[in-house]
């Protein structure tokens, strides 16, 4: 199956709000995206709005929709998020657990403790007809816990992967990618990921995980975008997700 690139527009709205305007904006980077070759936009609404904010997520959702691309909305338990996911009818609504002060997302739910909670939030999206996903650290015999909270998707959390790129553990933690996507479609969950890839790790994940159908990047992509131009950047990601080399164009 074709991999999937969702780009993850918060920091240009992080640039926009730092100086107070419209520009950036990112009606204008989505457009571009698309453009480009992505196959869907993603937008994370965090409570605090210091990148995304309620109007951002109306705009983009009616942009996808337009265009033809999937929109993803991701955020945490609270329900002002999840009644805009309903309102919207989005294409795929990720529950992302919050933990006060984070600068990024960091940890997967901790599951089945939270399952019923998780629940409770997916159920009437899945009746709406929107497809869920939940944000899953990347332990192996965890993943069939997800199937019990009613998602459709689990986001596999590749922080561990892309921090081990350098390092001896590569291949432990590719291998362990690998054993989580499995016992996903093993439990009848649908797999995606997100969280440091980029042109350098995402090839070899796209080539060795098949059963991976969407990666949302976001952080990467837009730092690459400085360097090489917004369209530039998602095309690189594009064939980064069928698996083709890249050479970033900053190395460390």
């Amino acid at each position: 199956m074709a991999l999937h690139l969702s780009v993850n527009l918060n920091k240009v709205a992080l640039l926009r709000n730092s100086r107070g305007a419209n520009n950036p904006s990112p009606r204008v980077a989505a457009h571009a995206c698309i453009d480009a070759g992505a196959a869907g936009l993603t937008l994370h609404w965090r409570a605090d709005e210091r990148h995304t904010r309620q109007s951002d997520v109306r705009d983009l959702r009616a942009i996808a929709a337009e265009r033809g691309v999937e929109f993803n909305l991701e955020g945490d338990e609270r329900p002002e998020l999840a009644a805009l996911a309903h309102e919207l009818r989005v294409d795929q609504f990720t529950l992302v657990p919050v933990t006060p002060g984070e600068v990024t997302s960091d940890h997967g739910w901790d599951l089945p403790r939270q399952a019923e909670a998780v629940r409770r939030i997916l159920d009437p999206l899945n009746q709406r007809g929107v497809r869920t996903a939940i944000f899953m650290d990347p332990v192996p015999a965890h993943m069939e816990r997800a199937a019990a909270t009613g998602t459709q998707r689990v986001e596999i959390y590749t922080e561990p992967y892309a921090a081990a790129w350098h390092t001896p553990r590569r291949q432990a933690e590719l291998d362990r990618m690998k054993a989580c996507a499995r016992a996903l479609v093993g439990a009848g969950l649908g797999v995606n990921a997100g969280h440091d890839l980029n042109l350098e790790n995402l090839p070899i994940l796209a080539r060795e995980v098949p059963e991976l159908q969407e990666v949302s990047i976001g952080h990467a992509l837009l730092a690459d975008a400085l360097y090489l131009g917004l369209r530039a950047a998602v095309e690189a990601y594009v064939r980064a997700c069928r698996g083709d080399e890249m050479t970033p164009p900053v190395t460390q």
